[in-house]
């Protein structure tokens, strides 16, 4: 029930990207805008909003707190469907960014309250099959009724079906013990527990600081390329909305799917030998993405492209799980939603923030200079955030060995 949720919330959230054409046709927006409006204007509302909602959800009923930010963000999704300028999509979708902040956190949250140390991994992993399901069904549906009525109506069809959703979570999701399932169990303690404490012992923890930098880095290539990954393929590539309704579709199914799904059976396997695993498995999948990566931009037709694209689309996401879990691992019970959002913040502020800001600004830059491969260039441009990122998760695994030596003496 919670990765159906994770589902609308990553379907609804990559819409705009997945009909950018169509967007830019109507209303006559530039890739400059559709860089800020899937990027640092949705990400301020999305990362800062998650910090006390987190806290809230801490606090009170976490699934009544999810069932309410699935209502919210499915109707801002429906009024995004309605805007008649850029200035009535940017609020519409700051209202998609308001909801969408409180769904992640509260789901890690339940979800390591329902399986225990040794088996999360596993199950956040399943959970983070959201994205790329929901960037599936999004590519599917989204382009397949934008193809055969219009984007309006994709907003609005695949908004609607998310406040049903929020009303089945009401009904099928039971609240949790908190911590019920850990090894160690705490008694509440507000100097510890509170909000500044938990704040303070996120970002003074080496891990927990590192694993949100390095995945924020990766985020800002996964975020960049996947906001213009359509538009690349339908402008630059010569791929219609039917053409990506099938198969970029599948390739996000089975490519994002396939390594969410492989990366969380990885790291429980991995760490059980070493809690290095956490950070050195994400560092070596995206050093493989890489070539495929630029590959991918590179190739000269649409067919050769996506079968480049598959690569970076398994390889990229290790560190989701990777990062999620070890936060999860890392903190008591009672902070576990608000290091969750802490974590959220910082990884898509620094991802969702710059990424598709970048792209977006250095493609119109680029517009008059190279008028038919300015995205293709742009996409260039990321490649200096997956060495940065592969830096973090070595760093990373470096600490990790170092605290993992330091319990055994």
């Amino acid at each position: 029930m919670l990765c159906l949720v994770y589902v609308l919330n990553f379907l609804d959230r990559q819409l705009l990207s997945i009909l950018a054409k169509p967007i830019q046709d109507s209303l006559g927006v530039t890739d400059g805008q559709l860089g800020l409006i899937g990027g640092l204007y949705f990400a301020l509302f999305y990362c800062l909003i998650s910090i006390p909602v987190g806290w809230l959800a801490d606090r009170t009923n976490r699934v009544r707190v999810l069932a309410f930010a699935c209502a919210l963000w499915s109707a801002a999704t429906v009024a995004c469907g309605m805007a008649a300028s850029y200035p009535q999509l940017v609020a519409a979708r700051m209202a998609v960014g308001v909801g969408e902040a409180g769904g992640v956190p509260p789901s890690y949250a339940i979800i390591s309250d329902y399986f225990p140390p040794g088996r999360r991994g596993t199950a956040l992993g399943l959970f983070n099959l959201g994205p790329p399901i929901g960037q599936a069904l999004g590519v599917a549906f989204g382009a397949s009724i934008a193809a055969a009525f219009s984007w309006r109506l994709a907003f609005i069809s695949l908004g609607a079906v998310g406040v049903f959703t929020a009303l089945a979570v009401l009904l099928f999701v039971r609240e949790p013990r908190r911590g019920g399932l850990d090894r160690v169990q705490a008694p509440a303690d507000p100097r510890v527990d509170g909000f500044w404490p938990t704040v303070r012992m996120f970002f003074s923890h080496p891990a927990l600081a590192l694993a949100a930098a390095g995945g924020g880095v990766t985020q800002i290539v996964t975020y960049g390329a996947g906001n213009f990954t359509t538009l690349l393929l339908i402008r630059e590539k010569g791929m219609t909305l039917q053409d990506i309704a099938l198969w970029y579709a599948l390739v996000v199914a089975v490519g994002m799917g396939g390594g969410i799904f492989v990366s969380g059976r990885a790291i429980d396997y991995f760490t059980r030998r070493s809690k290095a695993a956490y950070a050195w498995l994400p560092a070596l999948t995206l050093t493989l993405a890489v070539p495929f990566f630029i590959a991918f931009v590179w190739a000269p037709t649409w067919p050769l492209a996506l079968a480049l694209l598959l690569g970076p689309t398994f390889l990229n996401y290790f560190y989701l799980s990777s990062a999620v879990a070890l936060v999860q691992e890392e903190v008591a019970p009672r902070q576990r939603v608000l290091s969750g959002a802490l974590l959220l913040l910082v990884m898509n502020l620094t991802g969702m923030g710059i990424g598709p800001t970048l792209v977006g600004a250095v493609s119109d830059w680029l517009r008059p200079t190279h008028p038919e491969h300015s995205l293709q260039v742009a996409f260039y441009g990321l490649l200096p955030f997956y060495a940065l990122a592969i830096g973090l998760f070595l760093w990373l695994a470096r600490v990790l060995r170092r605290e993992q030596a330091g319990a055994a003496a």
